[in-house]
């Protein structure tokens, strides 16, 4: 196994609990060197969520999305760094898994009109629903429907939301693993088919 030599810089560095780490924004351009870029932004968009919602706690950004901009900006000379400031560009705040952003990425590679992450709907009494990924242009939402929306509670939960994103005029498309197994072109198709029912004509 071959190693090599890190050029460290003032702010690279963090102590955790006495251990002397590379910082997670450092960290984060270093992965550059390892990973695609579809999978730098996966990792980027979990470090930069945040989110402060109706229901469960706080989300908290491990770095915010402008201090990792800013790192990045200054990274000259890092390997890696070209690469990260191409993945950078694609990072969104308010992800919270990692399909969410593959899906995301898959419908901007396509065309498509842009979906944003943790998008507010308000229902018929102006009381905010938090959907996965949302394009307002068009009133459309697409819902990342994991294992746990298989158990009970979680459907019962789920099907309240889906009645007041509907009676809020929004359109909603479920996307499952399986789907995303069956590929590219069937993603498009049935996010696509959503969109031409609320007026998208691409």
């Amino acid at each position: 196994m071959a190693g090599h030599r890190l050029t460290l810089r003032d702010g690279d560095l963090t102590d955790l609990e006495g251990a002397v780490l590379t910082s997670v924004a450092r960290t984060w351009v270093d992965l550059a060197t390892m990973l695609p870029v579809e999978d730098l932004v996966v990792v980027g968009d979990a470090i930069v969520s945040e989110h402060d919602r109706s229901f469960g706690p706080p989300r908290v950004p491990l770095v915010s999305l402008p201090k990792l901009q800013l790192f990045v900006e200054k990274a000259n000379g890092i390997h890696g760094v070209r690469k990260a400031r191409i993945a950078l560009d694609a990072i969104r705040v308010g992800v919270d898994s990692p399909p969410e952003t593959k899906l995301r990425l898959l419908l901007e590679e396509a065309g498509l009109p842009a979906f944003v992450p943790n998008c507010r709907v308000d229902d018929a009494l102006g009381k905010p629903v938090w959907t996965d990924l949302g394009c307002p242009e068009y009133r459309i939402c697409l819902e990342y429907e994991g294992l746990h929306h298989l158990c009970p509670e979680q459907q019962a939960l789920d099907a309240y939301r889906d009645q007041r994103v509907s009676e809020a005029g929004w359109r909603q498309v479920k996307i499952n693993k399986i789907d995303m197994k069956h590929g590219r072109k069937w993603v498009v198709a049935r996010v696509s088919q959503g969109l031409r029912k609320q007026g998208w004509t691409g």
